[in-house]
């Protein structure tokens, strides 16, 4: 399991950002090894982390190349005041299991699967 942390500073938002934003969930969604997102605000605001969870960094790859996300990414500074890609190998995830999970647990340090 692998996430792909895309963490930015929001600049302007506008139609046209609306529009890929959208578009970028649908072929995350679509693509074969896609496990599910979640997205995070900083306590002041000022980032946001949009995590997309995968099986292997293939999809990932497969993702990272699609032509509407590097449409997206060509244009980035219409949108953004700065970004950073974190892209993490999953060990182990583990919890009580009160919250819903993306990730099941996994005490044991096997790969988490979802």
């Amino acid at each position: 399991m692998y996430i792909a942390a895309f963490i930015y500073k929001p600049g302007q938002r506008d139609e046209e950002f609306h529009r890929l934003s959208a578009i970028i969930d649908e072929i995350a969604i679509s693509l074969p090894g896609f496990v599910g997102t979640q997205s995070w605000t900083s306590a002041d605001q000022q980032l946001i982390n949009a995590s997309y969870y995968w099986e292997d960094e293939a999809s990932i790859q497969a993702f990272a190349r699609h032509p509407a996300h590097l449409e997206a990414k060509r244009q980035y500074q219409r949108w953004y005041a700065g970004y950073q890609v974190v892209i993490s190998k999953v060990e182990r995830a583990y919890g009580d299991g009160a919250i819903t999970q993306l990730l099941a647990n996994n005490r044991h340090g096997e790969v988490a699967r979802a």
